[in-house]
């Protein structure tokens, strides 16, 4: 695997796009039966300012973390937070029946970015395994093969 993310100063960007109109991606991300497939299930009354629940079930333990949607702009941006770690923002956007999503995590510090940055990669790259019916990509291709060029351009 080729590491795709990038560093803007704190922000840890990476894109994935899509061969789908912008509303199927937005449900992919979104509804819960669907990140159930590449992320985990969420539970709760969603919206923003809101603390929904969701489970990482790619996780050892399969934990349940509470994520609060800062924003929601159906079917554009999606911004989420758990605690002061993880600060996301998902925008997608469509051109000619392809749609882009940019991923961006808010990093506190840069630290951490040797096993966050590999592990955003493995989680994006299962959805899109997800929405091509395919299987869920095995983490063992990620880490710790892309722990180094994280933590260089962490530098």
């Amino acid at each position: 695997m080729i590491p795709t993310g990038r560093l803007f100063g704190n922000d840890l960007v990476l894109t994935r796009t899509f061969r789908a109109p912008i509303d199927d991606v937005w449900a992919s991300i979104t509804e819960s039966e669907r990140t159930a497939r590449w992320f985990g299930p969420w539970e709760g009354d969603a919206g923003p300012g809101k603390t929904i629940k969701v489970q990482m079930v790619h996780e050892e333990g399969k934990p349940w973390m509470d994520m609060t949607i800062d924003a929601c702009e159906p079917p554009r941006r999606l911004s989420m937070s758990a605690g002061q770690e993880w600060r996301l923002d998902m925008v997608l956007s469509e051109t000619a029946g392809v749609t882009e999503l940019r991923f961006t995590h808010h990093l506190t510090a840069k630290d951490n970015v040797g096993e966050v940055g590999p592990g955003w990669e493995y989680y994006l790259d299962g959805l899109v395994a997800a929405r091509d019916d395919q299987p869920h990509p095995s983490f063992d291709d990620y880490y710790p093969s892309m722990k180094e060029y994280y933590e260089a351009s962490g530098r």
